[in-house]
């Protein structure tokens, strides 16, 4: 965990000029808020070292990782323990550099709270105003379960994202529906846990709820 972490969110104003009186600013909603650390990932020298508990991560692993979801624009959940942090998020920026003969990179990352917007034309809004007229209830239906395969760079918020919409913050869901799966494949792969779904592999098949 880095030492600090700093959140940031500004209001926005809306400024207008009127003669004589001078210029009034009125409050017109939020900012995009920011969160952001320094870090450091450890090299492989330090694997070993007792204050690690035996949860070293090859720094390229990491980084690989980061910036797939930063140019990919993946919706993430931030979610910060003791920091009261619980967030859906993209990446802004993350940059790193190799620091010392040890192999450690040291990295800062910039994080952006994500809010979701969808733009409606009138065309659209009439056509939805007509289907929801015209739909008559039925009687319910099993639904049959789907399932997928995990890919190369897939995250669980990003296919919560693919069959549920939204940000992605369904992705629990999927998580409990296939805990035991998840956790054997993280065991199989050498990880003592997926951290509640964070670490999910390829190759492995979920069911969605």
């Amino acid at each position: 965990m880095p030492e600090s972490i700093k959140v940031k969110g500004d209001a926005k104003y809306q400024e207008y000029d009127i003669i004589r009186d001078g210029t009034y600013a009125f409050p017109s909603g939020a900012d995009l808020q920011t969160v952001q650390w320094t870090g450091t990932f450890w090299g492989e020298a330090r694997k070993d070292a007792a204050w690690l508990n035996r949860l070293w991560l090859d720094p390229a692993d990491c980084i690989n990782k980061i910036e797939q979801w930063r140019d990919g624009g993946t919706v993430l959940n931030l979610i910060v323990s003791g920091g009261n942090i619980n967030k859906d998020v993209t990446i802004k920026s993350f940059e790193y550099e190799q620091s010392g003969g040890n192999g450690d990179y040291e990295y800062s990352i910039v994080f952006v709270v994500y809010r979701e917007n969808k733009v409606t034309t009138i065309k659209e809004a009439a056509s939805t105003d007509s289907t929801k007229k015209k739909t008559v209830p039925r009687k319910s239906e099993k639904k049959e379960k789907k399932r997928y395969t995990v890919k190369s760079g897939d995250t669980l918020w990003a296919i919560a994202r693919k069959f549920y919409g939204g940000s992605g913050s369904d992705w629990k869901k999927i998580y409990d529906a296939n805990k035991s799966t998840i956790e054997s494949t993280a065991k199989k792969y050498g990880y003592g846990s997926s951290d509640s779904g964070h670490w999910i592999f390829p190759g492995c098949v979920l069911t969605i709820p």
